[in-house]
Formats: structure tokens, C-alpha cells, sequence
């Protein structure tokens, strides 16, 4: 068993009274920020894809090897686990040390293969599992007692969190491969709120606290994707049939604002939508990826808005195939949602050209580095990744990474990022750039686990970088107190 503590590479910082809040994804309350690699991939005692988070303490204070064989932590390393397939950080439990959600959505519990189950691992002034046991979420069982364990369910293959503008902390659970009835892969969520975690779970059938956009049916994965501010979060339905189109996908927006114990549901959003650009077609999976960050507008004097980014990997551009798109909404504190952009590689000034199977918008992430003042082009950022995307025939679907202002022209101000041209690494097949990407206020993170094993690493832009413009962070496998070994490290940056 491996055991708790800062690990290789540092010394612990000396303890604190309490952890001081304030500073996001801080698990060990000095003050500076952290962050959580996970490489889900990773073999851990033989035993292949068990999957490992690694985290390196801000300010040179060392590193933690997290999986299923570390002390206190639930479960045993299996062979496809994939531990950490999906990240959050958020304050659990309000001590101002930031706390670390892990995923493991193949996770079998008893019999039934690929149920999944999230832990929640606690910060400390001693860091990582220093302070309050682990909580874990498993379906039939704890808090959430009142569902099943189920094949395939997928517990934990997306995770969101956060603290509501009211100060209470939330959890979102995706389970994309729940059945609902007879409706295989119908899917659902949890939502896990305050300091107690009271869990409810939402679905297509729920009507508590109001009826959820949509009717559950089979293959719609609901909750294969989230996103959230402290006023509003999303729910990406990519699997969503609109009408005889399958595959068409949709997002479900919700306040956080309980009704009778429930969150409020808003409404549905689709390209069936007579206010929504485009058209629904076969494989768009619209909801796919998600980012959603906090708007204020100009002249408002408080931030009650959001803006939601919608990624639409198998978006058709005219005749070229799966080249993909983004679309941008903004979600008032109060009645319907409004378009705001459509962005795409044939927009105009966007540099690059949509090309059959570029999957544009196939991740994303976003950021507001300054949310209590009037959104900028400069403040609100958006970064896309195109893991299909080729600079040359030589290397099919190395991929890039395109940063957009996320108000105005997205053609004014996009940035590029590609191996080779940025990224510290030589283009190679399948290198399937752009599929990790992370986002803190002043960094973008972009995860490169697959090509060559020299060139596998976590690398930091600042938001405003110049296409091809050198990172000003690297995390990478036998540096800096990180193991050398490894898989898909990178696969997930929080």
C-alpha cells in the first residue's frame, strides 16, 4: 500500500491553524495553487488501466501518487478501473482547503461490471487525505441507497463542482449509461449539495422541482457531459434524438436554486430550437463537451449570468463531415437563453480551414479570469480542441488546440496551438492533441498523453499566448518528483 503525504520531490509546508480560502485548487492551504494529473490509463501493481491522479503541490512542495492502493482510499486497484477518468476540485466541506473528486466510471461494484463510483478525497494543512475519510459515492449504497449498481451505468464519467453565489458547495455525478425503465443508456445525474452532501438524482423523467427539459429514451447518455457556474449548470444529453434524428444531441440548464429539494430546471436546448443556429443532424452529438463560466454584461453591478459553450464534434460544414463547431449561449439570471456565437474553422478571420474529421469542439474548456468585473474578449477566453485536426498528410490527427475570445468575433483575437508549433513536441500520428484540456484564471493547461513517449506531458499556456507560443508551465513523467512511469498521463488536468 502506498501511503499518504506530499511524497517525492518536496518537503511538506509547515502546518497551518486552518487552510486560508480563497485561492482555488489548494489541497494543502498554504495559499498556492496544485494540480491534479490523472493518467487513468496507468498500470498500478501489475494490474493495466487501473488508472493513478498525480498531484504536484504548488511552490516546489512536492507530489502525491493517488490510486486504489494508496491507505484510506476505497476499493482495490482492477484491470480497466480507469481511475481518474474525470476530475473536479471544489470545497466540500468549507474548511478552505480545496478537495479533490476522483471518477472511476468502470469501476465494478459486486457483480455488475463498468458501474462506476466518485470518491471525494479531503484537503488538509498536511495536504491530500491528511484530514477527513474519503467519501465515497457508489449507487445502492450511503447517500445514495435509493438507486442500483448496474452494468454499464458509468458512475463518475463526468464530474462538475463548485460553490453556488450563496457559498454552498456542489457536486454533479454524470451516469451516462443508466437505465431508466426499459431505456438502456437513458441516462442521469446526481446532484450532491451542501456541506451534509444530500444527493437527488435528475433524469429526463424527473419532475421534482420542476419537469426536466426532455423525455428519457434509450442511447440519449445523459450526463455524459457538465459544466457549471456558481448561478447555473449544464447537462449534455450528445446521445439525444431530435425527433427521427438520432444522435442529434441537447443540454439541460439548471438553476441551482432548490425546489422542493430538487434544482431547478430552466430549459432545453437543441438545434431543433428555432433561435438556435444550425440544423439537427444524424451524429452531431451536440453536449458532447461543455464549458460554462460566469457573464456580467455591461452595466450590471453584480454577476448573475452565465455563458454556456456547447461542443459539436460531428457537426457536417456543408459537405465536409464531422468537422465540428462550438456554439455560445448566454443564460440570463432570469427568463430565455439567446445565441451568442457560432464558431467554426470557416468562420470568418478564424484561422485554419473545417476539414472532414477534425472533430472541432470534440473538448473544451473555458475561463473568466476576472468575474466580478464587466466580461471582456480579454477576460472570458475559450479553448477548443481539434484532435482530428493534420497540419500535413505525413501525420493524421496529431490535432491543435484553437483559443477564442468567448464575446465578439471569435476571428478577432483566436490563438494556435499544435505540435511543433507550440507545443514542445514533434507532430506525430494519433497524437490527438486537444483531447485534455484544463483551465485555471491566468493558465490554459493542454494535456498531450498519446504520440511520443518524450513529448508526453501537461503544458501551461498563459490565456493571451500568441499562436505557437511556448508554455510557461510543463509537468511531465520523471520530473519534478512525478514518477517516470506512465501510460496517458495528461489524460485529465484540473
Amino acid at each position: 500500500m502506498l501511503a499518504w503525504g506530499v511524497g517525492a520531490g518536496g518537503t511538506p509546508a509547515a502546518a497551518a491553524v486552518a487552510c486560508p480560502s480563497g485561492t482555488e485548487s489548494d489541497f494543502n492551504g498554504d495559499g498556492i495553487r496544485d494540480t491534479a494529473i490523472a493518467d487513468p490509463e496507468a498500470t498500478v501493481g501489475g494490474v493495466k488501466k487501473a488508472g493513478a491522479v498525480h498531484v504536484v503541490y504548488g511552490g516546489g512542495k512536492g507530489t502525491l501518487e493517488l490510486t486504489q492502493d494508496t491507505a484510506n482510499v476505497p476499493g482495490v486497484p482492477e484491470a480497466g478501473d480507469q481511475y481518474g477518468h474525470s476530475l473536479a476540485v471544489y470545497d466540500a466541506n468549507l474548511d478552505g482547503c480545496s478537495d479533490l473528486v476522483v471518477g472511476a466510471p468502470y469501476e465494478a461494484i459486486g457483480t455488475a461490471a463498468e458501474a462506476g463510483v466518485v470518491h471525494v478525497v479531503y484537503g488538509s494543512t498536511s495536504g491530500l487525505g491528511g484530514g477527513a475519510a474519503v467519501t465515497e459515492f457508489v449507487q445502492g449504497s450511503g447517500s445514495m441507497n435509493g438507486s442500483s449498481a448496474e452494468a454499464g451505468d458509468w458512475l463518475g464519467y463526468a464530474v462538475a463542482a463548485g460553490k453556488t453565489s450563496a457559498g454552498t458547495p456542489y457536486l454533479l455525478i454524470g451516469v451516462p449509461g443508466e437505465s431508466i425503465g426499459t431505456l438502456d443508456d437513458a441516462g442521469g445525474a446526481y446532484y450532491v449539495h451542501g456541506t451534509a452532501q444530500t444527493v437527488v438524482g435528475i433524469n429526463q423523467d424527473t419532475e421534482a422541482g420542476g419537469a426536466v427539459p426532455g423525455v428519457a429514451e434509450q442511447d440519449d447518455r445523459y450526463g455524459a457531459s457538465l459544466a457549471a457556474t456558481p448561478t447555473h449548470f449544464a447537462v449534455g444529453t450528445p446521445g439525444e434524438a431530435l425527433g427521427t434524428t438520432t444522435f442529434a444531441g441537447g443540454v439541460g440548464v439548471f438553476s441551482h436554486t432548490l425546489a422542493s429539494g430538487h434544482p431547478k430546471p430552466l430549459y432545453g436546448i437543441g438545434q431543433d430550437w428555432d433561435t438556435v443556429s444550425g440544423a439537427e443532424e444524424v451524429g452531431d452529438q451536440f453536449g458532447a463537451s461543455l464549458a460554462m463560466v460566469p457573464y456580467r454584461p455591461s452595466g450590471a453591478t453584480s454577476t448573475t449570468e452565465s455563458l454556456l459553450a456547447v461542443g459539436i464534434p460531428g457537426e457536417d460544414l456543408s459537405t465536409t463531415v464531422d468537422a465540428g463547431a462550438v456554439q455560445v449561449f448566454r443564460i440570463p439570471a432570469s427568463g430565455d437563453f439567446t445565441e451568442v456565437n457560432w464558431i467554426d474553422q470557416n468562420t470568418a478571420d478564424v484561422e485554419g480551414e473545417g476539414e472532414g474529421g477534425d472533430f472541432f469542439g470534440q473538448r473544451i474548456t473555458a475561463v473568466n479570469s476576472s468575474p466580478n468585473a464587466t466580461s471582456t474578449a480579454t477576460t472570458v477566453r475559450l479553448a477548443v480542441g481539434v484532435p482530428g485536426e493534420e497540419s500535413t498528410e505525413e501525420f493524421s490527427d496529431e490535432g491543435a488546440v484553437q483559443i477564442f475570445p468567448l464575446v465578439g468575433a471569435p476571428g478577432a483575437a483566436d490563438r494556435w496551438i499544435a505540435p511543433g508549433n507550440g507545443i514542445p513536441s514533434a507532430p506525430a500520428t494519433r497524437m490527438l492533441t486537444g483531447l485534455s484540456l484544463g483551465s485555471t484564471p491566468s493558465l490554459l493547461y493542454v494535456g498531450v498523453p498519446y504520440g511520443p513517449a518524450d513529448g508526453r506531458a501537461v503544458y501551461g499556456f498563459p490565456w493571451g499566448v500568441e499562436s505557437g507560443g511556448a508554455p510557461t508551465q510543463t509537468f511531465k513523467p520523471g520530473e519534478g518528483g512525478i514518477p517516470a512511469t506512465g501510460v496517458a498521463f495528461g489524460a485529465v488536468v484540473r
